[in-house]
């Protein structure tokens, strides 16, 4: 088969797409055939070696994608080959076929598109955890959203305002404010702007929003500087920069939460992973949720793929078809 690979860590040139011999099937898993494959900044950090990488090169990039089952292992159950299917935490995705462990697998409805499910699994999951679990996102909600425009952020936005909450966002440039504006979110300013400032005055009695999700890092004061007396502050990304430590008085004094989020503390079980999956496709299918069309590249194309995610000029998915 052929695989996008790297012997060694750099810049997107190290990329190399050759063949390699296919996965053997194991008892457990399924090989699939892989359709679509999602793109994302963790195969940027792990291309360069900031992530840990396990085992020996050549080393396989990609752990989220959709594709269809081509052989099935002893010892799985309710799987068959030609079943459509999708994952999101399984490694070397970006190769013509994937070992995947059977509890990992993700069952695609005939109405949703492999494309559509690559777009969605990782960084849709992430946005359903953050409303239905790190803060419970209420009907008449002020909601801060940091980097608006991204493909976390966007989904964000429209998974609050399904639920009846106002979004204020917050993004880089007058075009991603456009998108984050597109997303549905009721008003938008930029990071060098006086956004601390606007806040409280766009909420609905002057004391702050209810929560913001910063998935910055950098602003995190900023965003506790935002909320209301009790309100709440959700940390789950450092794109800007590692947060300034938080004094516990603070936190005593104004009654305000902090709460890390992690997708995979809630996914850690195969009834999870599809439920929460299901809950999105759901969304789409009603309207709810809209996706942006995605980049598409063919896997021989990555390091192409690479160099314009990390130009951070992309807002929607980046997608790689074999």
């Amino acid at each position: 088969m052929k695989a996008l690979v790297f012997d060694r860590f750099g810049g997107p040139e190290v990329l190399d797409y050759r063949e390699i011999p296919d996965p053997v099937v194991t008892g457990g898993h399924v090989i699939v055939s892989m359709k679509a494959i999602g793109l994302n900044f963790a195969d940027i950090y792990r291309r360069k070696g900031n992530y840990h990488l396990q085992g020996t090169p050549p080393f396989i990039l990609g752990y989220e994608g959709a594709g269809v089952v081509e052989q099935v292992g002893p010892g799985v159950d309710g799987l068959r080959a030609g079943d459509r299917v999708a994952f999101t935490d399984v490694p070397h995705a970006n190769a013509e076929k994937v070992l995947v462990p059977a509890d990992r697998v993700i069952p695609l409805p005939d109405d949703i598109s492999f494309e559509q499910a690559s777009s969605v699994l990782l960084q849709g999951l992430t946005a359903h955890y953050l409303v239905h679990d790190s803060y419970r996102v209420k009907p008449g909600d002020e909601i801060v959203v940091h980097a608006a425009a991204g493909g976390v952020g966007q989904l964000l936005t429209q998974l609050c305002k399904a639920k009846g909450a106002r979004v204020f966002g917050l993004t880089s440039s007058e075009d991603k404010k456009k998108v984050a504006l597109a997303a549905g979110a009721d008003e938008v300013m930029l990071y060098h702007e006086d956004w601390t400032g606007a806040v409280p005055g766009w909420s609905k009695d002057g004391e702050g929003a209810d929560a913001a999700y910063d998935s910055v890092g950098s602003t995190l004061m900023d965003s506790f500087s935002v909320v209301r007396t009790r309100g709440a502050v959700v940390f789950y990304g450092m794109s800007g920069g590692d947060p300034a430590p938080v004094d516990p008085r603070m936190l005593m004094d104004t009654s305000k939460t902090l709460t890390g989020g992690d997708l995979w503390n809630h996914v850690t079980t195969k009834e999870e992973r599809i439920r929460r999956a299901d809950a999105l496709f759901a969304e789409i299918r009603e309207g709810r949720l809209r996706l942006s069309d995605p980049s598409l590249y063919e896997l021989r194309q990555g390091a192409e793929a690479h160099r314009f995610l990390e130009s951070r000029q992309s807002t929607g998915k980046i997608l790689l078809i074999p």
